[in-house]
């Protein structure tokens, strides 16, 4: 099986030694995204529920890269440095995905690059 590496100028570009995401077959592993504008590779804003609107648009440009949606995620892990911010993380993916929603796990975690309040990666499988 070959391994396809997809890149977006959609979404920020690597900020280390990865892929935005890589091809398997029909499976795609993306990488994590935090809330960086693509254009200036800055964070969106202070505000947690600006940063998840733009972790998810983020999200969605690598999808479309990889020729699918983000419907087509089957799975994804959500880093939050709060997870008092569950509840906005639930709201807000509610706008980007219609059911059934993929498989989630929410994660606390002490710290994400950049100082970003939410990071998500995730596992997408391509229509044959």
């Amino acid at each position: 099986m070959s391994k396809a590496i997809i890149q977006t100028d959609n979404a920020p570009e690597a900020i280390g030694t990865y892929s935005q995401a890589v091809k398997a077959g029909t499976t795609v592993y993306l990488s994590g995204q935090i809330p960086l504008v693509p254009a200036t590779m800055q964070l969106v804003s202070e505000d947690f529920a600006e940063q998840a609107k733009q972790v998810f648009e983020n999200v969605k440009a690598v999808c479309e890269a990889a020729g699918g949606t983000i419907n087509d995620l089957t799975k994804i892990n959500i880093y939050l440095t709060d997870l008092s911010h569950f509840a906005t993380v639930n709201e807000i993916m509610s706008g980007y995905f219609n059911q059934p929603y993929p498989a989630r796990a929410a994660i606390g975690v002490k710290a994400l690059p950049k100082e970003a309040q939410i990071e998500i990666d995730g596992v997408m499988e391509l229509p044959e």
